[in-house]
C-alpha cells in the first residue's frame, strides 16, 4: 500500500488547522503540522485533531517545510509520497486523492494543484498573487520550456525525488525552488485543477505589502539564478 505523509506549515492558524486535518482523506498515514513559531492555539488544536506537531522557531515557510522533512527522514519506515498543504483552509484537503492520482496511476514524479480561475472563489487570490503566479510561470516557460501555470502550495511529490532536489530555501521561495529543481532534474510532472476558497484569517504573505514584495523578490531571484546556470 502506498504510504503518504502530509506536511502542513502553520503560523497562527488556530481557527483553521483542525478543519484542514479533519478533511484530509484517511488513506494518509501521518499528518505532520509544523508550527512556525505560532503564538495561538495552533499546536493544541492540531494535536487534538490527530496530527503530529513539530515546532520550528525560525519564521519562514521553507524553514517549516524543512523541519517536516527532517522529521520524516528520521522515521524508520519512509513514505512513498509527500504532500504539502497549507494550514489556512484555502485548499480543499479532500482533493488530496486527485493530487496524488497521477503519481499512483501514471508514475508521475511531481504534481501541482493548479488554482485555476474557474475553480477559485472570488477574492481568494489577491491581484499581487495572480500577477506573481503569471509572471513566475511565464518566465519558467520562457527560460525552461515549462508547462506550469501556478505555484500552488497544494502539491505532491515522490519522497525519493523530493530528497534528490536538495531543497534549501527557507522563506518565500520554497515553491518555485521545487518547481525549478524539478525542471532541472527532468522530473515528470503535471498539474491538476483544484478548488480554492478564501482562507480563514489573514495571509502572512499576500496579506501584507512587505510579504508580497519579499515573496516576489525571492521568486524572481530563484528563476534568474537558474536561468543563468
Amino acid at each position: 500500500m502506498t504510504k503518504i505523509n502530509v506536511i502542513i506549515p502553520a503560523y497562527n492558524e488556530a481557527d483553521s488547522i483542525a478543519n484542514v486535518i479533519n478533511d484530509i482523506p484517511k488513506l494518509v498515514e501521518e499528518v505532520i503540522v509544523v508550527s512556525n513559531n505560532s503564538k495561538d492555539d495552533t499546536e493544541k488544536n492540531a494535536a487534538n485533531a490527530g496530527a503530529t506537531v513539530l515546532k520550528e522557531p525560525n519564521k519562514g515557510y521553507g524553514y517549516a517545510c524543512l523541519k517536516g522533512m527532517e522529521y520524516v527522514a528520521s522515521k524508520t519506515v519512509k513514505p512513498d509520497i509527500i504532500v504539502f498543504l497549507d494550514g489556512d483552509y484555502s485548499d480543499y484537503p479532500e482533493e488530496l486523492t486527485t493530487i496524488i492520482a497521477p503519481i499512483i496511476e501514471n508514475n508521475t514524479d511531481f504534481v501541482i494543484g493548479a488554482r485555476v480561475k474557474r475553480l477559485r472563489e472570488e477574492g481568494s487570490m489577491t491581484l499581487p498573487q495572480i500577477f506573481g503566479n503569471w509572471l513566475a510561470t511565464f518566465l519558467m516557460r520562457l527560460f525552461f520550456g515549462a508547462k506550469f501555470t501556478d505555484l500552488g502550495p497544494f502539491r505532491a511529490i515522490k519522497y525519493n525525488k523530493l530528497l534528490a532536489l536538495q531543497m534549501e530555501d527557507k522563506t518565500y521561495g520554497w515553491t518555485v525552488e521545487m518547481q525549478l529543481k524539478a525542471l532541472k532534474q527532468k522530473l515528470s510532472y503535471t498539474e491538476v485543477p483544484v478548488n480554492y476558497r478564501n482562507r480563514i484569517g489573514v495571509s502572512k504573505v499576500s496579506g501584507t505589502v512587505k510579504g508580497a514584495i519579499f515573496a516576489g523578490i525571492k521568486i524572481l531571484g530563484w528563476i534568474f539564478k537558474y536561468s543563468i546556470k
